[in-house]
């Protein structure tokens, strides 16, 4: 499949490594052309299954079926509206946690979340999923801590979108859990910010991971 992952940092990253192991062709956004072409070269190295990887800007990148925000909370909605229509009949992916700037709560109104402001924001073609947020980087890149595969939490409206979104998660060696509607994104944001929480408080290193398991 045919991905734009839209921001080159370290969630752009993690989340690439495993897209490009699941054999999709990834193209990298980025403000800075130099951080994109660099990590499409990263991702070259370690695509699997026929992956690949190759870097474009926002203006002349033509957009995947599935395009990842990459970006922090209020750049997600500056890149949607950049992009305007030619998200229409995409898969947008949001990974935002709407942090307040000591990381320590939510700047979202009670009752909302990034995800269900950014699915006002884009094009009313466009298919908003919440994914990775309550993932780090690093476990990302390496697909599970501990030996065990991560899971990756998904909410969204439309089930054909959250099914893609899924089987992209499933390729790459990760666990996909659907929660629910794009409201569930309240609950993913919320513990998304308390594994941040938890690894400020006991020096965690962001080495660790959701699971849910069951008997």
């Amino acid at each position: 499949m045919k991905i734009t992952i839209i921001g080159a940092g370290n969630m752009g990253r993690g989340i690439g490594y495993r897209l490009v192991a699941g054999g999709n062709s990834v193209t990298v956004v980025d403000i800075n052309p130099e951080s994109s072409e660099a990590l499409a070269k990263e991702l070259r190295s370690v695509a699997k299954n026929g992956g690949s990887a190759s870097s474009a800007s926002l203006e002349s990148a033509e957009l995947g079926d599935v395009v990842v925000l990459a970006v922090n909370y209020g750049a997600n909605f500056d890149v949607a509206k950049k992009l305007g229509k030619k998200l229409d009949g995409k898969v947008v992916v949001d990974i935002a946690n709407a942090l307040n700037p000591t990381y320590d709560g939510l700047v979202t109104a009670p009752g909302t979340s990034s995800a269900e402001e950014l699915a006002k924001v884009v094009s009313s073609g466009a298919k908003v999923v919440k994914a990775f947020n309550t993932t780090f980087a690093g476990t990302l890149v390496a697909g599970n801590v501990g030996g065990i595969p991560l899971d990756v939490f998904i909410a969204g409206d439309d089930e054909a979108a959250k099914k893609t979104v899924a089987k992209l998660i499933t390729d790459g060696g990760l666990v996909a859990v659907d929660t629910g509607p794009l409201l569930r994104a309240r609950e993913l944001e919320s513990l998304g910010l308390l594994g941040i929480t938890l690894q400020m408080k006991n020096n965690f290193g962001f080495t660790t991971g959701w699971k849910l398991t069951r008997p």
